[in-house]
C-alpha cells in the first residue's frame, strides 16, 4: 500500500523548499521529492541574491519584500547565513545617472527606500567602487545575500527536524495522476496535494502544459573568485549600468531607452549575450561575478569562453577587487515566461504546478508559494 501524505512537493530547489515550508507550517504532513542526490539545478548556480529591487514595481514587488521577510524568519530559525548587505546601483555614464535619478520618486510610491549617493559616499559603502568616472549610485536597503549551495542542502535538514519533512532524494518522479505519485522505480505514494517545483525539467511530467505556456529557456554563465584578501569585503551587492537596461523595473524610466541606445551603437555584443555585471560576496570571502543571458530550447551546453571575457571586461570597469583569480566556472539553465511573471498552473483541483521563475527564484519563492498556500485551501 502507498505511503500517504497530507502535501508532496516535486523539487528540492528554492521554489520547492519554499512551498514544502509553507505547506509544513501549515500542519500537513509534507513529502519532498528530488531526482539528485542534492538539489543542483538552477538554485545552487546563481549569486545569492534576495534582490527586490530588481522586481518590477506593483505586485511582484510587494511579493518580493513579502519573501525578504521570511527569508529573514528561514534564517533565524534554521541558522543559515543571510547577509542583510543592500545594494549598490552604479552609474559611470551621464545616462545611468539619469535613470537613477528618475527612479527613486516611482520606486518611493511603491514602497521602496532608496537614495541616491554622491560618489564619495558611494565608495565608502563599499571599497569594491572604482571610483573612476563615477556619476554616483543608488543605494537600497532591501537586498539580501545567502549562500545558495549552503542554504538549498541545508533547509531541507531544518524541515526535517522541525516539521517532520520526509525527504526522499534520488528519486525521479515519472507520473503524476490526482493523488497517486509514481516514481522511475516503481514506488509510489498518496498525497492529497501535490506541487510540481522541478524547473526546467518540469516537462518531464507535463509536457502538454509547458508546450502551451510560452516559457522558454535561458542560459546564464556565471563564475567566483578565489577568496578575497581578508578583512576585505565587498559590502553591498553591486550592479552595473548596464543592469538599468536588462531588469524591466527601470523601464519606467525615459532616460533608460537612452541607455540603451549607447549600449546597442557602442557594444552590440553585450546585447547579443544579454550581458550585464553583478557581484555578490559568499561568506567564505569568493566573489561571485556574472552574468550572461541567452534564450532559446536549443542551447549550448557548454561555457563560452569569449562570454566570460566580455562579463570581465565590464566588470573591471565598475570594480577592483583585491584578487580576480578565478576558482570556479558554471553555467545555469532556467525557466522564464514571456511576460516575465511566474508560471502557477493548476492541471487538476489538488496539483499546482510553480516554474518560470525566470532567475527570481532566491528573490521572490518564498513570497509566492505564501501566497499559493494562503489562497489554497
Amino acid at each position: 500500500m502507498a505511503e500517504q501524505y497530507d502535501v508532496a512537493i516535486v523539487g528540492a530547489g528554492i521554489v520547492g523548499l519554499a512551498n514544502a515550508w509553507a505547506a509544513c507550517r501549515r500542519g500537513n504532513r509534507v513529502i519532498l521529492f528530488e531526482r539528485d542526490h542534492r538539489a543542483i539545478g538552477a538554485s545552487i548556480r546563481n549569486f545569492g541574491m534576495i534582490y527586490p529591487i530588481g522586481q518590477p514595481l506593483g505586485i511582484q514587488s510587494t511579493v518580493a519584500r513579502q519573501s525578504r521577510k521570511l527569508w529573514l524568519e528561514v534564517a533565524e530559525e534554521s541558522g543559515i547565513w543571510l547577509n542583510q548587505c543592500g545594494s549598490l546601483h552604479l552609474a559611470h555614464h551621464d545616462d545611468e545617472w539619469e535613470v537613477l535619478k528618475e527612479f527613486i520618486p516611482v520606486a518611493a510610491n511603491d514602497g521602496l527606500h532608496l537614495e541616491l549617493l554622491t560618489p564619495e559616499e558611494t565608495v565608502r559603502r563599499s571599497p569594491a567602487v572604482n571610483p573612476d568616472g563615477l556619476r554616483g549610485a543608488l543605494w537600497s536597503e532591501h537586498e539580501m545575500g545567502v549562500n545558495p549551495a549552503e542554504a538549498i542542502s541545508s533547509i531541507p535538514l531544518w524541515l526535517e527536524e522541525t516539521f517532520g519533512l520526509k525527504t526522499c532524494f534520488d528519486t525521479t518522479i515519472s507520473k503524476c495522476d490526482e493523488n497517486l505519485l509514481v516514481a522511475s522505480d516503481g514506488r509510489s505514494w498518496e498525497a492529497n496535494k501535490t506541487v510540481i517545483c522541478s524547473g526546467a525539467d518540469t516537462r518531464t511530467l507535463y509536457p502538454h502544459l509547458l508546450a502551451e505556456s510560452q516559457l522558454n529557456h535561458c542560459k546564464l554563465q556565471m563564475m567566483r573568485t578565489k577568496p578575497q584578501s581578508t578583512p576585505w569585503l565587498l559590502g553591498p551587492h553591486i550592479a552595473g549600468g548596464l543592469t538599468l537596461r536588462h531588469y524591466p523595473v527601470f523601464s519606467v524610466c525615459k532616460s533608460q531607452k537612452l541607455v540603451q541606445q549607447r549600449v546597442t551603437e557602442n557594444n552590440p555584443e553585450l546585447n547579443q549575450y544579454g550581458i550585464h555585471v553583478l557581484a555578490a560576496q559568499l561568506p567564505t570571502g569568493e566573489v561571485i561575478l556574472g552574468d550572461s543571458h541567452e534564450y532559446g530550447d536549443e542551447l549550448h551546453p557548454f561555457e563560452q569562453s569569449h562570454i566570460e571575457e566580455l562579463i570581465l571586461r565590464e566588470l573591471h570597469k565598475i570594480i577592483r577587487l583585491p584578487t580576480w583569480r578565478i576558482g570556479e566556472r558554471w553555467h545555469g539553465i532556467y525557466t522564464r515566461s514571456v511576460d516575465g511573471i511566474p508560471y502557477v498552473a493548476a492541471p487538476s483541483h489538488n496539483t499546482r504546478i510553480m516554474t518560470g521563475m525566470g532567475g527570481s527564484g532566491m528573490t521572490s519563492a518564498f513570497g509566492i508559494a505564501e501566497q499559493l498556500w494562503t489562497e489554497w485551501h
